[in-house]
């Protein structure tokens, strides 16, 4: 007789637990990356007795078996943070806090710190590939820091032009005079070149015919410092060469005569610039990709050069691959990290710890590692948040199941307490 009551017990006590799981699921609806759980129940089996047709079960009310999680995908929230990160398919962010402990999340609102790591509120570092000092990924998983915030400099290497040159020009019999372009050159152009320290420097680019031949026209060119920007504090030459085109005005061969920079400001003496006027025929090109002489005005159709002053990190992207890229304000970009994942065997078995966390556990199986789009990890999206999964409809629909499902297993200590009652009467 007594053991109903107890059944009765245990029938209200495992609702009671499936109401907190419930309460807690709810409770949680807005938290980002939140992943539901659910209860499952199982039965007690008190005695078995046997009887005529065979043993007779009784069963002694039921327990909560366990509390799993569910780790189907949540919707999706639309963020102006490019760190605020959602992972659209399996996996785990990779989390360590200052001891080097490890956890795993599904909640990718990031930032950086005073340090330059990507943490999340907690302080918690986000794990991944960081980049040596040439911008290259590194095999290791460690605490992803933004440490490149400045770009470096580069010098100018090389220079190509392309251009026109007037085939009817005068030809200019006086020799070339660095005070006096406009008189002793037939076209001009400037470009700015980059020292050793990124500093810039116009040069300007003269062009000046020097003769007519029957067998095609030569052309004198000079790279031209102003005193402002030469070591010498006097204008000067830097470099100058001769270009030749045959009488289809194409170009023929180019020379470089003398090549030798010395800006000022402290920069690395004696520079070089590769000039290229195009792909001359006599190095087996058409000699119309660069430099031509036609019968038109002379222009210019591009210059090009290798060079860059140094920048500064003005932004970060971070692809559907977990590839953290640096915008700089010199035009450049450059690889800054890339976002590791994990995944189990059995995510549900993962332990909770509160904080979005997850621990690994016995049951969880190994931590796998690896990137976004490789080994069954999904991808990362960036500028989002991932909702929680919790379906509030399902929630409450749950929530009065296991309320008449406390009521009704209350009913049954109420009855048998009228029952004990009435053989405790039987003696009046």
């Amino acid at each position: 007789m007594l053991t109903s009551l107890f059944t009765g017990v245990s029938g209200m006590n495992a609702h009671m637990d499936e109401l907190s799981v419930i309460g807690h699921n709810i409770a949680n609806m807005n938290t980002y990356g939140y992943k539901g759980s659910r209860s499952y129940f199982a039965d007690l089996l008190s005695q078995s007795l046997e009887g005529i047709s065979g043993p007779n079960q009784i069963g002694a009310g039921v327990e909560l078996n366990g509390v799993l999680k569910s780790f189907t995908q949540g919707a999706f929230e639309s963020t102006a943070s490019p760190l605020d990160l959602a992972l659209e398919g399996s996996g785990f962010f990779m989390m360590k806090d200052l001891d080097g402990a490890s956890y795993y999340s599904r909640f990718g609102g990031f930032q950086l710190d005073k340090d330059g790591y990507i943490v999340d509120p907690s302080g918690m570092r986000l794990q991944g590939y960081g980049v040596d000092a040439q911008g290259d990924l590194q095999s290791a998983v460690d605490s992803l820091q933004i440490l490149s915030t400045r770009y470096p400099p580069q010098v100018t290497e090389t220079l190509s032009v392309a251009a026109n040159l007037d085939s009817g020009s005068t030809v200019i019999t006086d020799p070339f005079d660095v005070t006096d372009l406009d008189a002793t050159t037939n076209f001009q152009t400037t470009i700015t070149v980059y020292d050793s320290l990124g500093y810039q420097h116009p040069i300007t680019l003269c062009f000046r015919k020097t003769s007519d031949l029957p067998t095609g026209n030569p052309w004198e060119w000079y790279a031209v410092v102003s005193a402002n920007d030469a070591e010498s504090g006097v204008t000067e030459v830097g470099a100058q060469g001769t270009l030749q085109f045959d009488t289809a005005g194409a170009l023929v061969s180019q020379t470089i005569d003398t090549n030798d920079f010395n800006f000022a400001g402290g920069a690395g003496q004696n520079q070089t610039i590769a000039f290229s006027f195009g792909t001359d025929t006599s190095s087996g090109g058409d000699g119309l990709d660069g430099v031509t002489q036609f019968g038109a005005d002379s222009g210019i159709y591009s210059l090009e050069q290798d060079g860059y002053g140094s920048g500064s990190l003005q932004g970060m992207s971070i692809d559907k691959y977990g590839e953290i890229t640096g915008s700089f304000d010199n035009g450049k970009t450059r690889t800054l990290g890339k976002i590791a994942l994990a995944n189990f065997a059995s995510p549900s078995n993962l332990q909770s710890i509160g904080k979005n966390l997850y621990a690994e556990s016995p049951s969880s199986g190994p931590v796998l590692v690896g990137s976004a789009g490789n080994q069954g990890m999904g991808l990362v999206r960036p500028n989002t948040l991932e909702l929680s999964n919790v379906d509030l409809a399902t929630e409450f629909v749950r929530m009065i199941t296991a309320q008449r499902g406390f009521q009704a297993n209350s009913k049954v200590v109420n009855t048998t307490d009228e029952v004990l009652m009435e053989l405790v009467n039987l003696k009046r």
